[in-house]
């Protein structure tokens, strides 16, 4: 079934605005939410069914504040099929509801000695370290994507602004995407420290470029789970990022339902 035939029938003549990809960490975002619907991805075509534990494949329906959004609980990542397109369907899907902007969060490890874990970034810019693209084998000349300002300044100040009303320590920086699904190595880190990236991780650069060849704009956050490999005596682990985001995510999703509900 359509995902407009499956919301309509959920939710008749109600659109969403503000399209949001819950990472690790973040998954409380939906106790904010007012007036929610719950639509699993098997009940839509074309959403993806994820394989990673701590996602899980369901679309909520909901406003946070007045603003009308559609919350994916879930990704596709790269690593599960090697493919780096998973998210492009539901993406557009929800631009064509009357998504005009997309938030994203994840989880990430931190390579800056003074971020440590249970830290939240605001992405300003990222390293697509592997240079794969969701693009290639489109046609046209719309694929030749413009990156500058990928994460939308106005955005990124209201979310600034927003924390900062709160008490709330964000950082900012650049996002480095690895692939994976391995953690990186010392070396790796070292390397992604010295080309100017804040933090790593295994998401988000794919789906910021399918939302920009979309002409939606984009605010990211990232959820401190850990130092980068060689940083610290901590052993990595998918439990241990699950632990350290589960402990701070009502911090978390707080932040991101204040930031949501006032988007500019």
């Amino acid at each position: 079934m359509s995902v407009l035939t499956t919301m309509q029938q959920h939710t008749p003549g109600w659109a969403p605005r503000i399209a949001v990809v819950l990472g690790s960490g973040w998954g409380s975002l939906t106790e904010h939410l007012s007036h929610a619907v719950q639509i699993p991805y098997t009940e839509l075509e074309g959403f993806p069914q994820p394989t990673v534990a701590g996602h899980s494949a369901t679309l909520w329906l909901g406003n946070l504040g007045t603003q009308p959004v559609a919350v994916m609980s879930g990704r596709k990542h790269g690593y599960e099929t090697g493919a780096v397109d998973g998210m492009a369907k539901p993406l557009k899907m929800l631009k064509e509801l009357g998504c005009h902007t997309l938030v994203q969060t994840n989880a990430a490890g931190s390579v800056r000695t003074d971020m440590p874990p249970q830290s939240l970034m605001l992405l300003h810019d990222h390293l697509n370290l592997p240079q794969r693209s969701p693009l290639v084998g489109l046609s046209g000349s719309d694929r030749f994507v413009n990156m500058v300002d990928a994460y939308d300044p106005a955005l990124r100040a209201h979310a600034r602004h927003t924390a900062q009303a709160k008490g709330v320590m964000l950082f900012e920086g650049t996002y480095a995407w690895f692939l994976g699904p391995q953690f990186e190595t010392p070396a790796e880190i070292r390397m992604a420290q010295r080309l100017g990236a804040d933090a790593v991780g295994m998401s988000t650069v794919p789906e910021t470029i399918l939302a920009r060849h979309l002409g939606l704009r984009v605010l990211a956050l990232s959820f401190i789970t850990n130092f980068g490999a060689g940083m610290s005596t901590e052993q990595l682990s998918h439990a241990h990022t699950l632990q350290q985001a589960q402990e701070g995510s009502a911090k978390a999703s707080q932040l991101l339902a204040d930031i949501i509900a006032h988007l500019p």
